[in-house]
């Protein structure tokens, strides 16, 4: 019988919902392609495959293979777009942190793991390769979630919280404009050292890269789907200086200018994730 792909999210609660994203569970997916480009996003991840295949990231411009990944692995905070293996019939589950979720877990300064794929015993040690057999020995999805969440309700440490007055600043940054950054800044109480190093502790990136990572996803999504564009609008909308400066960044983040990207239909595709060998 033919497989049919299985998708499936845990419903988080408190306290995991503070700091996690999502928590995914896939089996059986056939992409059309064997590499994708992912984009930046703000997210690090924890990825368990449970297939037993090796995952390559490649060369973004040879895309001959640079790294090879298996059993369960972190992606950093990525300033740059990533090239990543697709593979028939893959099983994995899959932890997305929130920008402010992944040091409580990772106990590790995140800037330090910026731009890296790692194997997860780098950080975890071999427990993380015993939760993977529970994980693999679990017959349902549910009874997966459940090992993954009680693993990580005991790795979680409250000491390692950004503060109330960081998680703000990183809330506006994300909601709202990019003109109004440097008002945002220099609203934190201390200065803006203290407020930069506070960041890549906790988040990775500087204030002003991860604004501009939130707001490139954004018009991701705003231009998901779409048929007519006017990029010079959608960069008036979005506070770039001028059209040039959108298109250098769009290519910074992407690999593709504008015209490029819709020329290859990837405002049809996940906005995150764009297969670069389809068969077209």
């Amino acid at each position: 019988p033919k497989e049919t792909l299985i998708f499936e999210t845990h419903i988080l609660e408190k306290p995991l919902i503070n700091f996690i994203e999502s928590i995914f569970y896939y089996k059986g997916f056939k992409p059309d392609h064997s590499i994708e480009r992912v984009v930046p996003t703000g997210h690090i991840f924890l990825i368990f495959e449970l297939d037993g295949f090796v995952r390559n990231t490649f060369d973004n411009q040879s895309l001959k293979p640079n790294g090879s990944f298996q059993n369960v692995w972190v992606s950093g905070m990525h300033k740059n777009f990533l090239s990543i293996s697709a593979h028939q019939d893959s099983e994995m589950l899959v932890i997305q942190f929130k920008t402010n979720g992944s040091f409580p877990f990772l106990q590790k300064p995140i800037h330090q793991i910026n731009n890296k794929v790692f194997n997860a015993q780098d950080i975890f040690g071999k427990e993380i390769m015993e939760l993977r057999e529970q994980v693999l020995k679990d017959k349902s999805v549910l009874a997966k979630f459940n090992s993954v969440e009680k693993w990580l309700k005991n790795q979680l440490d409250d000491s390692k919280i950004a503060s109330n007055e960081i998680l703000n600043i990183l809330e506006q940054l994300k909601s709202k404009p990019i003109t109004e950054s440097n008002k945002i800044i220099s609203s934190y109480p201390n200065t803006q050292k203290h407020l930069i190093n506070q960041f890549k502790m906790h988040f990775g990136l500087t204030p002003k890269v991860l604004q501009r990572i939130f707001r490139f996803n954004e018009i991701l999504k705003e231009i998901q789907d779409k048929k007519q564009l006017m990029w010079s609008q959608i960069a008036h909308e979005f506070g770039y200086s001028d059209q040039s400066h959108f298109i250098k960044e769009f290519k910074e983040f992407s690999g593709f200018n504008p015209k490029e990207f819709i020329d290859l239909g990837f405002q049809n595709d996940e906005p995150n994730f764009f297969p670069l060998d389809r068969e077209g």
